[in-house]
């Protein structure tokens, strides 16, 4: 089943949270994706003077194509706006991210956000967490952070390419895929993952959504 019409349709609806001379934060993945191209659009329709801070090399150079003005997290104090996907979503609106690898650039625009808007198909939403929790960790702390994530509960596998290779994020950083079962405390075990040394951020986001947009049948969606 795709959902692509009701992505479409969203990514066009969230640009109300768009105005003039906005720094806007681009996420990663297929909805932020939609929303990168129906921004630019906005931005020549209306000539808009906006800055786009990218999470990723993919949605910089879709920004760049629209022609989307870019700068760095590190070149402002603050972000207007976040748009970006998710994973999965709970009952508690908490969101898992990290599937593509950006978490860590991810989490940073999250927090740099006045608000940020999270935008998913309707799979993706659950009672309780119940995908793994990809875990960004400084390649020396490997077998460290696997052995403390264990000792949380937690079942460790290295991600890895399709022929093997480690994955590498593009902080040069690796990611451990965590199984924890069926999560019911999130905000507890995202802390207890992040006091690990050597562990740069988990992919449970402890700053929630103010905005989630639920992506349904048919070119329908829900705000929550």
């Amino acid at each position: 089943m795709t959902y692509d019409d009701a992505i479409k349709a969203l990514s066009n609806d969230a640009l109300k949270f768009v105005k003039d001379n906005y720094i806007i934060g681009l996420g990663s993945g297929r909805a932020a994706t939609e929303l990168v191209k129906s921004l630019s659009k906005l931005i020549k329709l209306k000539n808009y003077n906006i800055q786009g801070i990218p999470t990723s090399l993919q949605i910089k150079l879709i920004a760049e194509k629209g022609g989307i003005p870019l700068v760095n997290a590190d070149q402002v104090e603050y972000i207007d706006v976040v748009f970006d996907g998710a994973d999965q979503v709970d009952s508690q609106k908490f969101v898992i991210k990290g599937g593509g690898g950006a978490l860590l650039r991810e989490n940073i625009l999250f927090s740099l956000a006045k608000k940020v808007v999270v935008m998913a198909d309707k799979t993706k939403f659950v009672k309780n967490f119940t995908r793994t929790v990809p875990v960004e960790v400084h390649p020396l702390a490997r077998s460290s952070a696997t052995n403390s994530i264990k000792k949380l509960g937690g079942k460790v596998h290295i991600r890895t390419l399709d022929r093997g290779y480690p994955f590498f994020t593009e902080n040069g950083n690796i990611i451990l895929d965590c199984d924890f079962g069926i999560i019911k405390d999130p905000k507890t075990l995202s802390q207890k993952i992040k006091q690990t040394a050597g562990v740069l951020e988990s992919g449970i986001f402890l700053r929630k959504p103010d905005v989630i947009y639920k992506a349904k049948d048919k070119g329908k969606f829900d705000i929550l």
